[in-house]
């Protein structure tokens, strides 16, 4: 009897059998390399800094004074009645979180593929790292718009009035993350074979904030281009945002739920694309 025909293998890896798989138990096995890696990201960011965590207070910050600035005392820009630094903060907030975990899951196959060459874990691994580890970067920087909204809200009499939006905080985080998610492991995918869409993403989101009511509100825009800003599904997320805290903001169930129906379909979409690409992506970066 042949030797080798009695082995029996302990562990099998190999590619999936469809791009519409996902294995979470896998990504729950791997959970402590999970975990390392938001350590691994959250460290590196402040490393060798003077100020440390402090960036994350100060990068906003600085960010909301400067639109105030520009936007709300030279343009002029309506903020629906609400003191201009929660307007502009709440924006900020919500659109670093974005933009940054975006930008950062795009670069996953390129700036990884050395590990990828050399050990086997679930891909999907390093883009949920970075998401998690600038959920807690977003954390610290709602510590802020919090401590700033308490002022406005307890010793000043500015229109300031929180919602019973407010519960759907959750949901609001978990969308901000899964929407990043989805659209940053499109671009890894993609960036395998076609290099140029680093540099159209870098550029592009830079564009896109103007097309999401950062800066100015939902109420503000034009109704000849208002579908427009409105069929940008983080749209709906952060005008809910504003309306939880603030009482102002374009709030709507329709909008809301647009925003939940094209996150899913955008995850469902980059799981696939991500799934496909990374059985062979070694060969082509």
């Amino acid at each position: 009897m042949d030797v080798h025909s009695e082995e029996k293998w302990t562990i099998e890896i190999g590619p999936h059998r469809s791009v519409f798989n996902i294995d979470l138990r896998e990504l729950w096995h791997y959970r402590d390399l999970l975990l390392l890696m938001v350590r691994r990201d959250f460290v590196a960011f402040y490393k060798q800094t003077i100020l440390g965590p402090i960036w994350f207070f100060i990068q906003p910050l600085l960010t909301t004074l400067m639109y105030l600035l520009i936007f709300g005392r030279i343009a002029k820009l309506s903020t629906d009645g609400v003191p201009g630094i929660l307007f502009y903060l709440a924006g900020v907030t919500c659109w670093t979180y974005f933009s940054e975990s975006l930008i950062k899951t795009s670069d996953t196959f390129i700036s990884n593929a050395n590990i990828f060459g050399k050990v086997y874990f679930p891909r999907l691994i390093i883009p949920l790292s970075v998401v998690v580890s600038n959920l807690i970067r977003l954390g610290i920087q709602v510590i802020l718009f919090l401590l700033i909204f308490g002022y406005y809200l307890f010793f000043t009499k500015e229109n300031v009035r929180p919602t019973q939006a407010l519960y759907l905080l959750p949901l609001l985080i978990i969308l901000m993350a899964l929407l990043s998610l989805g659209l940053g492991i499109i671009f890894s995918a993609l960036t395998t074979k076609y290099r140029d869409l680093r540099f159209l993403l870098t550029f592009g989101i830079q564009l896109l904030m103007f097309a999401t009511p950062v800066v100015y509100p939902l109420s503000m825009a034009p109704e000849k281009y208002k579908w427009l800003i409105i069929a940008n599904p983080f749209t709906g997320i952060i005008e809910t945002f504003r309306y939880a805290f603030l009482g102002s903001g374009s709030f709507s169930w329709l909008y809301l739920g647009y925003s939940c129906l094209a996150t899913v379909v955008i995850l469902g979409i980059g799981i696939v694309i991500f799934n496909k690409v990374e059985k062979s992506f070694i060969d082509t970066v």
